[in-house]
């Protein structure tokens, strides 16, 4: 199925991970915690990391300014992808995506499955490009963090997953933006 070829070298991608919460803090983020550890973990960069209200212009603000700095490849949010009337991250992101990556859904959906059941749906995970910058919406437990890391991000943002994976593609991302 999938292997890494360890022919190839590994190449670190910067991540920046947003914390969706009108209550949490750095100092109980769990969720964030998560993520940054399992970045760091697998020898990527942190470049950013902050906490921002339920707040549909705070995110897609935050999320803009990251998806237009060179500096950052990869915007991770936690939280605010239920159907309450706080849970605002997907609507604030979504309309913002160049391209929809509907198979990171799918594939998160059949993880979270295995774990929690028919809760899965309660969920709105989604993702999708903004300019060249991937943008990963999960849930805010720790748990589908590290569903998501584990299943699906570690191998895909490491250049040395065959068949294949996001960094081998990183470099020709704005070709659909030069189309004008």
């Amino acid at each position: 199925m999938t292997q890494l070829d360890e022919t190839k070298p590994f190449v670190p991608v910067s991540f920046a991970v947003m914390t969706v919460s009108d209550t949490r803090t750095l100092a109980d983020d769990r969720s964030g915690d998560t993520l940054a550890a399992r970045i760091t973990d697998a020898g990527h960069m942190l470049a950013e990391r902050t906490i921002v209200p339920d707040d549909r212009a705070a995110i897609a603000e935050t999320v803009l300014a990251w998806s237009n700095d060179p500096a950052i490849d990869v915007v991770i949010t936690t939280g605010g992808t239920g159907f309450t009337g706080r849970d605002v991250t997907p609507d604030a992101l979504e309309p913002l995506f160049d391209k929809r990556m509907d198979g990171f859904s799918a594939v998160f959906h059949r993880i979270s499955y295995e774990k929690i059941g028919t809760s899965t749906v309660q969920s709105r995970a989604t993702a999708g490009l903004i300019g060249t910058t991937f943008v990963f919406v999960l849930p805010g437990s720790p748990g589908a963090c590290r569903d998501a890391w584990d299943g699906i991000l570690k191998q895909q943002f490491d250049y040395r997953h065959t068949p294949c994976n996001f960094v081998e593609i990183m470099p020709r991302l704005d070709e659909h933006l030069k189309r004008g």
